[in-house]
């Protein structure tokens, strides 16, 4: 993600303005924040694709790089005769790879391979940043990049001690040997120089390197555009579309999906793939809908290591689907309609520019501050989440925030549609897989603009423009009150700040948002859209597992579960382990002396003790909640101070208990897991769940130990879906479905944190013309 290019558009619209740069500061011993605010322009250029050799290799057989070693620290001396350096990294500790730090990590594991066999046959599923323990990162917000907190560190004898320099940055690199299919994982050790003066050389340092045994890594796009093209050259698939009425091979879309595991046939042993084919209509549209008319009938399954059809059969001749004319989604006559003449402009306009600010990765907005990060696998990361409270300073809320999983089961127990559930995340990548804003923008006003870095399957880097954005948003009313007495009213009116990215994964497009908002509350949303994956019908059949939409068309009831990890730091300071998480139900009180109105409930707590004992599920009949508390801190009325994660509509999986993706996705059948913190413990089916054989690997494994939770530094796992059951107006494009849940302040601040937000202007105007001082004689003043 680049974080020395600062872009932004003002609220999308195709209107020019002169470019504003300033040079950003690179002092430590400064607090100012510099922004570069330009119209993002410019064009994608595509990837080099280097052709994929088969020759021999042994991934085992590593040989030793010589290390360069780092330049003497440029050093200074403080009144104390403290030894410190100004600021020699320019990467702060959880800033994303850059673009020429995957360069070296690429070319320094490359050139480890012991024979140019080895070299040759490596294939980089993905590069990322190795996270620093959290006391380095306490390290460098205090002394190196801002915030610039000295008391995030604890305070010692006689003063501080700085270190001259920050630890080396290490890449983490899953790396797939296509001769002898085997996956290993090595970790990279990267410095200022490597980074910055020997881009695209072999000198970093290996630290480790391991191959893990017996499994599969994600799925890349490069093997995907090679297997669609393989299916497409296998003679006995196109007699196979030609008895279809199917000649033209450009009209054929092969979707290849990862296998899951359904038995020993789908054991990692192999690479494989089973495509699903649909076919496009020839028409005049610039977007013509290929997923309207899905091929049944024809099983395929490819090898992906080598890249050949292993089994083809033409099991059933169903017809496909006639065309249907409502299939497109284009503007206007492209799709055979007339679009709608009375939608005007609406423009959102910030003449000042925005109320937040950015430092590379480092947030300021209101009184939140967070860094932004990117993974190829999560997508958008955020990090050090924090809220300045007045007096009391930078409270921290959480460490990290992302979405690491999601699984999306179908249920038509037919074939193909059993195989269908994708773990989005974990076999494909949903940062991997993300848009360049650039190409459709859901932003309005000014927006900020992140760009991300990834290695391809060759090793080359690929850079995703416009991948993340930042801008406000208008929430309508954030709080208001009117004295009926007097008529006098106070209004305010609500805005958060919104980081999102956007990412399609076949059919379907995820939108990925945190929401920051002033009144203390934080909201992850997940918006759907895309396309239905659809099934052809024989003529006058229909199915119960799904809903017919077209002629010969049908869309089968599914899922879509999200998994959110949420490494919690309520009013903890690094290395501080002082959370516990409490389980709220609401209860009706009992008939009796207590309660003769048979009106009384009340609020029943719960401390959550263990990690077997935290399994939890949703209860909307109990308004049930979670609160995580930090165990030393109080408010004013000496209640512990905490946040609540409010669930939003949610389920659990529709599926018998031995279903066969139950086996990868045992953390779905909870909707609350939680863990103390464990740095290996990042995905909750696993690192590898592409074709797993493993039952239960990840979560639910991780639990059994039963650690305790009484005190501790707490990691919450909060597993939230949707179940549709596909309806007309679903089609041809889905429009956007909303879910999520809340992390609101439960007793973290003594009051509303929210009392202090200005009128807005129009406000203040209707004020200085003595319209909204004077009070109303409604009714009911009339009255008194």
């Amino acid at each position: 993600m680049a974080s020395t290019q600062e872009k932004a558009t003002p609220c999308c619209i195709p209107k020019a303005k002169d470019d504003i740069n300033k040079k950003t500061s690179s002092s430590s011993s400064s607090t100012e924040v510099f922004q570069n605010w330009s119209l993002a322009v410019g064009s994608e250029s595509d990837p080099p694709e280097n052709p994929i050799p088969k020759t021999a290799s042994m991934a085992t057989l590593i040989r030793p790089v010589e290390p360069i070693s780092d330049p003497p620290a440029t050093k200074t001396t403080t009144t104390k005769g403290i030894s410190i350096m100004t600021r020699a990294q320019t990467s702060h500790p959880l800033d994303p790879l850059s673009a020429a730090e995957i360069s070296v990590a690429v070319a320094t594991v490359r050139a480890a391979g012991a024979t140019p066999e080895v070299r040759d046959s490596m294939r980089f599923v993905e590069a990322v940043l190795v996270e620093p323990h959290k006391h380095v990162v306490a390290l460098a917000d205090a002394y190196f990049f801002p915030p610039f907190q000295p008391s995030l560190l604890p305070r010692t004898k006689g003063g501080p001690v700085i270190p001259s320099k920050l630890p080396p940055r290490q890449a983490r690199l899953v790396v797939y040997n296509k001769r002898s299919n085997e996956t290993s994982v090595w970790i990279v050790e990267l410095s200022e120089v490597h980074a910055a003066t020997r881009g695209g050389h072999h000198r970093g340092k290996v630290i480790s390197s391991k191959v893990v045994p017996n499994v599969q890594p994600p799925m890349d796009a490069m093997e995907y555009a090679e297997c669609e093209a393989v299916v497409k050259d296998f003679p006995p698939f196109r007699e196979a579309m030609k008895k279809r009425g199917i000649e033209d091979m450009d009209l054929v879309m092969v979707d290849p999906w990862c296998m899951g595991y359904h038995s020993n046939a789908d054991a990692p042993s192999r690479r494989l793939a089973k495509p699903l084919i649909f076919c496009r209509t020839e028409s005049d549209c610039p977007m013509e809908n290929g997923y309207a008319r899905p091929v049944e009938g024809i099983h395929v399954l490819v090898d992906m290591q080598n890249m050949v059809v292993i089994e083809f059969e033409d099991r059933k001749l169903v017809p496909l689907p006639p065309a249907d004319p409502l299939r497109n989604y284009t503007a206007g006559e492209t799709r055979g309609g007339v679009d709608r003449s009375d939608v005007k402009p609406l423009q959102i306009i910030q003449p000042e520019g925005p109320s937040f600010r950015v430092n590379g990765n480092f947030i300021e907005w209101q009184k939140w501050n967070f860094r932004i990060g990117f993974t190829p696998r999560e997508g958008l990361v955020i990090y050090s989440i924090a809220y300045v409270d007045g007096n009391r300073g930078r409270r921290p809320v959480a460490h990290r925030l992302s979405f690491v999983e999601m699984v999306v089961p179908y249920g038509d127990p037919n074939d193909p549609h059993y195989r269908k559930n994708a773990f989005d995340a974990g076999e494909d990548g949903l940062g991997k897989n993300a848009h360049s804003l650039r190409k459709g923008c859901d932003c309005l006003g000014y927006i900020k603009y992140f760009d991300a870095h990834f290695t391809n399957f060759t090793g080359g880097v690929e850079t995703i423009e416009n991948c993340v954005c930042l801008h406000e948003e208008d929430h309508g009313i954030l709080w208001k009150h009117q004295d009926w007495r007097t008529g006098l009213a106070e209004v305010r009116r609500s805005r958060r700040l919104t980081v999102s990215f956007i990412c399609t994964v076949a059919n379907y497009e995820y939108g990925f948002f945190w929401h920051f908002y002033q009144d203390g509350k934080i909201e992850a949303e997940v918006k759907i859209t895309g396309i239905l994956s659809l099934g052809a019908l024989q003529p006058g059949e229909t199915r119960k597992y799904g809903t017919t939409i077209a002629p010969g068309l049908y869309a089968p009831v599914h899922q879509h579960f999200f998994v959110a990890r949420m490494d919690m730091a309520v009013d903890c300071k690094p290395g501080e382990a002082f959370n516990q998480v409490v389980e709220v139900n609401l209860k009706v009180e009992e008939p009796g002396k207590g309660n003769v109105h048979n009106n009384a409930f009340y609020a029943e707590e719960e401390l959550l003790r263990s990690e077997l004992q935290a399994m939890r599920d949703c209860n909307p009949l109990t308004a049930r909640h979670w609160i995580i508390r930090n165990t030393r801190n109080v408010n004013r009325t000496g209640q512990l101070t905490g946040f609540k994660l409010v669930p939003g509509s949610n389920c659990l999986p529709l599926a018998g208990s031995e279903a066969k993706f139950l086996r990868r996705a045992a953390f779905l059948k909870h909707n609350l897991w939680v863990t103390p913190y464990a740095r290996e413990e990042m995905y909750p089916g696993g690192e590898f769940p592409n074709q797993n054989p493993r039952v239960g690997e990840g979560l639910a494994t991780w639990v059994k130990q039963n650690r305790s939770l009484e005190e501790a530094d707490i990691v919450l796992w909060y597993v939230f879906g949707v179940t549709y059951v596909p309806r007309l107006e679903d089609w041809p494009v889905m429009p956007v479905e909303r879910i999520g849940f809340m992390l609101m302040p439960h007793g973290f601040f003594n009051c509303s944190p929210a009392v202090d937000v200005p009128p807005s202007a129009t406000d203040l105007e209707l004020k200085d013309n003595d319209i909204a001082t004077k009070p109303i004689q409604n009714g009911m003043m009339a009255k008194l």
